[in-house]
């Protein structure tokens, strides 16, 4: 299922592991920066701030709201930004809900970013989604997604 609309994008997928394994790739930094960034920093419980350096510089920031493990994620997510750039998404202005099902011997994750601010926010978002989105599925099953060059035409 892929849904983009003004100022949601909702993917679900399916992921060839454990809801277990794919929760670690959720929240261990080391295990998310083989599929989401360079660098992550993370303080994974209610009220802990996270930061991802995913590519370029670009620092996706926010705060974990809700964590009900291995079944559901729930945490705010924006841009920094340095020198007065203009930020249509600042740190805290969207959220971002995973749900992990079991489904047979995998899982299906339920993916939503949503509160984004217009339908341009929307399509690059879920562009960018769905390159990172697609890296997860190959980094759960135990393999490599590759070197992270970000979204093509990003």
């Amino acid at each position: 299922m892929e849904t983009t609309t003004e100022t949601t994008v909702e993917r679900e997928l399916a992921i060839d592991a454990s809801p277990e394994t794919v929760w670690e790739f959720l929240v261990d930094p080391e295990k998310l920066s083989r599929w989401f960034g360079s660098r992550a920093w993370l303080d994974p419980r209610p009220g802990g701030q996270y930061r991802v350096d995913v590519i370029q510089g670009h620092i996706a920031s926010g705060e974990f709201v809700e964590l009900d493990p291995p079944r559901r994620l729930v945490h705010t997510f924006g841009w920094e930004t340095e020198g007065g750039q203009e930020n249509s998404v600042p740190p805290g202005a969207s959220t971002i809900e995973i749900v992990l099902e079991p489904s047979g011997a995998g899982t299906t994750l339920k993916f939503r970013h949503y509160g984004l601010p217009g339908a341009e926010a929307a399509q690059s978002h879920a562009h960018g989604w769905d390159h990172y989105l697609a890296r997860l599925v190959i980094a759960g099953r135990g393999d490599d997604p590759g070197e992270d060059r970000g979204p093509e035409g990003m």
